[in-house]
């Protein structure tokens, strides 16, 4: 597995766990995306955007698209990836939390 991969897999699992974390398990790209600079992920608005379609597709999170305002929700599946108790090939898998 190379670099690229393997960050797509952190920023994956870095998304789920900040949707997880938060009310109703919802966010917004821009947050997303100072999320993922704060874990030492910097991520392009269009590096994010493309994991959410990505998480959305494996229904991991559902989206609605404002042109310019993208707000995420993550699914039950996905806030089981985030927690550690379902696992995907394509994700990170979260280390335990103290």
């Amino acid at each position: 597995m190379n670099y690229a991969e393997r960050t797509r897999m952190h920023r994956r699992l870095a998304i789920l766990r900040h949707l997880e974390a938060c009310a109703e398990y919802t966010s917004n790209a821009s947050i997303l995306q100072d999320v993922l600079f704060g874990v030492g992920l910097p991520s392009t608005r269009s590096e994010v955007v493309t994991e959410l379609a990505w998480l959305k597709e494996q229904g991991f999170a559902s989206y609605d698209d404002r042109a310019d305002f993208v707000v995420v929700t993550a699914t039950r599946r996905g806030v089981e990836i985030a927690r550690g108790l379902a696992v995907h090939p394509e994700i990170q898998r979260p280390s335990p939390r103290a």
